[in-house]
């Protein structure tokens, strides 16, 4: 890390700390040759590997973008959006790897989404996983409901 003071090519670690949302680390940097201090922001890069091969930086914005569409019209605020797309990039990272492919970004999507909003999550899923058909449309929607009454009937016992 140069110094930006004087250009030293070479600086000393003084005090390591995360920051309060845990995406990047501040550093306390002290030069050796002109004894100034300065602070360092580290945060990891994640790149997303898109089906032609090229990368790009994630991008939370792309994944509101593409969410907000499938939420068009559905009572959906800003708010619940943006944490949807920080529950993506969470998911994401903890997967532990710098480079994730634009197929697991919106399998990534999809299952928040369907906790948000049924109707967005077929919405995107039919652009997303292509659904050429009614019938893939039937077959999520009886999936959907298949997995819905599953979890109601679970909780039909349970003590109010």
């Amino acid at each position: 890390m140069h110094c930006p003071f004087c250009r030293h090519p070479d600086s000393r670690v003084v005090d390591s700390r995360a920051t309060e949302d845990g995406a990047a680390i501040r550093r306390r940097r002290q030069c050796p040759r002109c004894q100034r201090r300065f602070t360092t922001m580290e945060a990891a890069s994640l790149t997303v590997v898109k089906r032609s091969g090229t990368t790009e930086p994630f991008s939370r914005e792309k994944v509101l973008a593409g969410v907000r569409k499938a939420c068009q019209g559905r009572p959906v605020s800003e708010d619940q959006l943006a944490l949807l797309a920080q529950q993506v990039e969470e998911s994401i990272r903890t997967a532990g790897t710098a480079e994730v492919e634009a197929h697991e970004v919106g399998v990534a999507v999809l299952t928040p989404l369907r906790a948000l909003d049924e109707v967005a999550y077929l919405r995107f899923a039919s652009v997303y996983q292509a659904f050429g058909s009614l019938e893939d449309f039937e077959a999520a929607i009886t999936l959907l409901r298949t997995e819905r009454d599953a979890v109601d009937g679970a909780h039909a016992g349970d003590p109010l």
